[in-house]
């Protein structure tokens, strides 16, 4: 039997047989029976999909494509001879595999700090006393008791309830508290029965208890949770893309290895043996050593960025993922809202006033006008702030953290009632000794109303009720107006009617407010709600919703100028959900609303068309998100879906990126997302979002950087190569390993810090065909960078040796001539690159409009080459090794005035394509 069946059975099934169903009764179950039932069903508890191996975890740093490809080229590079390279580039790889693991590891400690756990207590009835006991020790048949402020231990039938109102926005993303009470009723969307409880909601009113029908992975909760753990995660496309790269290269790489192998043979005359190893020195020349730890460690640098932009990120490329995305699969509540139902407007028959402030306490007033009113300046407005201040269970109490939110004892709908009041001056603590509660008639979701019944005078007493519009008016034969009180006409209630339908259309929920005077020498302890809720006067409305948060309106418009989609997909109502997306900006007022109802009999076709236009997704059930998630990426997005409830969590895993909410967000949504907001907050989407995109593009800045210094690395076989021996190697391994390994380094992780372009965020997503190795960055760094560095190292190199009677002298291949011509051709590829990194800054727009100096990082890098450089010259011992000797002081001045006119050549190109683009 499938789990909607089972919840039907125990949803309309008479209590008895419940009861005899889960051979329990009203006064529990016994410790033994418990115990045997423990034992047959397990813990109620939430199992967390089997995680992977540490040493698994540890392991799979190492053996990404490019990880491979850097163990092969140090086995190539030991087998052709050069046996410290090999070994230096082994010791690159275990370092940067130990560097991810340590961040990545870093990253899940903070996010297991983040995740609360299911409720530890429960109080359940066993032999028929009540005891408190480990939530976890909780099984099918146990009662157990409720109350305001409990979380929701398991599934469970309600067996008595008293104006219980539940919050399953974890479950179904509903802003709004469902009310619950023994009477079954079907209800509107997923888990709306009335009589039925679910695992992880949250008891935010009322009292009562519950027979448990279902603990730990057989909840819906469990249930969830286990759809998540089964969906294979997709690796991501910097993954995929960084794969293709190493492809590349390594073609590259082995197809120059073959050429040079060739030439090698029949132009050199080499015997095959020497032409293999020479072979092999050429395709170990070509690999990028340095860029496999310059990627790990600039996307940890974005990890800690977005770090302190609040967005807590489990995975590296992660960072970059966030970058391409496409489309934002949103939730609602809590994520664009606040999860904080607030009083807008309240309406009277003789004003309308508008209610200001964010809803929390002493934050706002009441106006007309624009001019702040108190609750007893006006007669109508006075007696409705009493009405909805006494007729009331909700407590409010302040933050004990400066600016921080206060605590709600009761429902939201209630603490904004309590919060408008307070708004107004009104003090109910101390009104309530004037007006003391004589009765209370609670909260059913029959008649949707409250009431209840004060003192007023020594002779009277006063019914004050609050309820739905339409099960309110329908009591009331009277109206205030300016005070005074007179019969209610048809043209009253029209008026009335139209003022509610417009609120309705606004997306706004209004709540009717009446009162009736009575004789205190009635039996009011007798007095029945048909009797008490009846010839009411009907004061006004009040119109309250789950307001938006107010950064997300900049941050849902820097999303459109991103040409990023936002998908609005809500367990909330259609009109609900609409209103709140046109008001922030989401869509227009055009947009289709498509419910969890509608999306049933829709095929993936035609839901993939319907992704492609304005849409929003109303009233949707877990599985139904996922869809929505699937049918995007089949579309070709990229998609981050947020969220914060466990029906969030299938969505969030497979999404290419899912967002937690970490302060409102479950464990079960926590572990499953990529990223988690510490602050709960939409706009460090945005903020992650140009960090991913900055990422991206840094990460292609050194791409170029790294690569054009392969270009006259490759220059010294080829020139002893074609000279037939006659030219002596300008450079020599160790001076190779020098630049990839050292000099690089620095300034290659100054460019992934580098700042986002000011323009990352009105430019559209890049395409899934636009690769890290594009024509751009082959023409760049192969031709243009490569070439113009490869002429001047090798003009260097022939230059000491012309100041040393070369061509009328053979070239050396040793002693000190030598020595200061192949330190003159690796200084002049390490200055070269100086000029590279800061060319490199910036793809279109002059270094000097951006700011010279305004990347501290890169001129560390700078610093550094310049002072690894020299202790490579001057240091006994490591001359010898590097093949390197002290320059002259013309050799110092030539170096340092090079980056000039490199600079000087790209900004002219620069200012050339601007030109060309804008004419």
């Amino acid at each position: 039997m499938d789990e909607k069946k089972i919840r039907a059975l125990y949803a309309q099934n008479d209590i008895s047989e419940v009861f005899a169903n889960l051979k329990s009764s009203a006064n529990g179950l016994s410790e033994a029976e418990a115990e045997k039932r423990l034992q047959k069903y397990g813990p109620n508890e939430i199992k967390k999909a089997e995680a992977e191996s540490m040493w698994k975890n540890f392991f799979k740093n190492f053996t990404s494509m490019m990880a491979i490809l850097l163990w092969i080229s140090g086995v190539i590079a030991i087998f052709s001879g050069t046996l410290e390279l090999g070994i230096a580039i082994w010791l690159v790889n275990i370092i940067n595999g130990l560097f991810s693991f340590w961040q990545e590891r870093a990253a899940k400690r903070a996010t297991d700090a983040l995740n609360s756990m299911l409720p530890t207590y429960v109080q359940v009835i066993r032999d028929g006393k009540k005891k408190q006991i480990d939530s976890k020790q909780l099984v099918p048949g146990d009662v157990f008791v409720l109350q305001a402020g409990n979380r929701v231990p398991a599934d469970a039938r309600i067996i008595t309830a008293t104006s219980m109102q539940v919050d399953q926005s974890a479950l179904n993303g509903e802003s709004v508290p469902e009310s619950k009470t023994t009477k079954y009723q079907p209800g509107e969307g997923s888990y709306a029965e009335s009589n039925l409880i679910y695992s992880g909601t949250t008891v935010v009113g009322g009292n009562g208890r519950a027979i448990a029908f279902a603990t730990g992975m057989q909840t819906e909760f469990g249930r969830i949770a286990q759809l998540t753990q089964k969906e294979e995660k997709t690796e991501s496309p910097l993954t995929n893309e960084l794969s293709r790269l190493t492809k590349q290269i390594s073609i590259i790489a082995v197809t120059i290895g073959v050429i040079f192998l060739i030439a090698a043979i029949f132009v050199v005359k080499y015997p095959f043996a020497k032409a293999f190893i020479f072979g092999l020195g050429m395709i170990v020349a070509f690999i990028p050593e340095g860029l496999l730890p310059t990627v790990t460690l600039s996307l940890a640098q974005g990890v800690r960025r977005m770090a302190k932009k609040h967005a807590l990120v489990k995975e590296l490329n992660s960072v970059e993922t966030l970058g391409e995305t496409t489309v934002i699969c949103s939730d609602k509540t809590g994520t664009l809202t606040q999860n904080q139902m607030t009083i807008h407007y309240i309406w009277t028959p003789a004003n309308e006033y508008h209610v200001t402030g964010n809803g929390y306490v002493n934050n706002g007033q009441i106006e007309l006008n624009n001019k702040q009113l108190w609750y007893d300046e006006n007669p109508d407005l006075h007696k409705l702030v009493q009405i909805a201040a006494l007729d009331n269970d909700t407590s409010v109490e302040p933050s004990k953290k400066k600016g921080g939110r206060p605590k709600i004892l009761g429902t939201p709908t209630e603490a904004s009632l309590i919060i408008m009041a307070e708004k107004a001056g009104f003090d109910k603590q101390r009104v309530l000794v004037k007006y003391p509660r004589l009765k209370e008639l609670p909260f059913d979701s029959d008649r949707k109303r409250m009431s209840t019944i004060n003192r007023w005078n020594d002779t009277q007493a006063i019914v004050l009720t609050k309820g739905s519009f339409s099960d309110t008016i329908g009591r009331c034969d009277q109206i205030q107006v300016n005070g005074q009180v007179r019969a209610m006409t048809d043209d009253d209630r029209l008026r009335v009617k139209k003022v509610n339908a417009d609120y309705a259309a606004r997306g706004l929920r209004s709540m009717a407010l009446a009162y009736r005077i009575i004789p205190k020498n009635e039996q009011i302890n007798n007095l029945t709600v048909d009797d008490a809720e009846n010839h009411l006067i009907f004061v006004g409305l009040v119109s309250m919703s789950d307001p938006p948060r107010p950064e997300v309106y900049n941050a849902v418009k820097k999303c459109h100028q991103a040409k990023i989609r936002i998908i609005m997909v809500t367990g909330d109502s259609k009109l609900t959900a609409k209103s709140v997306a046109v008001q922030i900006g989401l869509t227009s007022d055009k947009a289709r609303v498509i419910s969890g109802n509608e999306l049933d009999q829709m095929s993936d076709e035609e839901l993939r068309k319907a992704l492609k236009e304005e849409v929003i997704f109303a009233r949707v059930a877990p599985e139904q998100k996922y869809r929505i998630v699937k049918n995007c990426q089949a579309n070709g997005e990229i998609v981050a879906a947020t969220g914060d409830g466990v029906n969030d969590a299938p969505a969030l895993k497979q999404a290419d990126i899912g967002i937690a909410m970490g302060l409102s967000g479950t464990d079960v949504a926590k572990d499953t997302a990529n990223m988690i907001l510490t602050d709960d907050n939409f706009a460090s989407i945005v903020a992650a979002i140009e960090e991913g995109r900055a990422a991206y593009s840094n990460i292609r800045k050194f791409l170029t950087y790294i690569l054009t210094a392969n270009v006259p690395e490759a220059f010294p076989p080829i020139l002893f190569l074609f000279s037939g021996g006659l030219i002596p190697l300008p450079m020599t391994v160790m001076q190779i390993l020098t630049v990839d390994l050292g000099t690089d380094i620095l300034p290659a992780l100054g460019l992934g810090a580098e700042a986002a372009d000011p323009d990352v965020m009105n430019q559209p997503p890049r395409k899934r065909s636009d690769h890290l190795l594009n024509k751009q960055v082959i023409l760049r760094a192969f031709v243009w960078y490569g070439l113009l560095e490869s002429i001047i190292s090798t003009g260097a190199y022939f230059f000491v040796n012309h100041q040393n009677g070369w061509p009328i002298q053979a070239l050396a291949a040793s002693g000190p001539v030598y020595m200061r011509a192949t330190t003159m051709f690796l200084g002049a590829i390490v200055f070269a690159q100086i000029a590279n990194v800061l060319n490199c800054r910036t793809n279109k727009i002059s270094i000097f409009k951006k700011g010279l100096f305004s990347n501290k990082n890169i001129w560390f890098g700078i610093i550094f080459e310049i002072l690894l450089f020299l202790f490579l010259t001057v240091t006994p011992g490591i001359q010898q090794l590097f093949h390197t000797t002290i320059l002259n002081a013309s050799d110092w001045i030539f170096l340092f005035l090079l980056p000039i006119p490199l600079v000087l050549i790209d900004e002219a190109r620069k200012w050339l394509m601007f030109h060309r683009k804008n004419n």
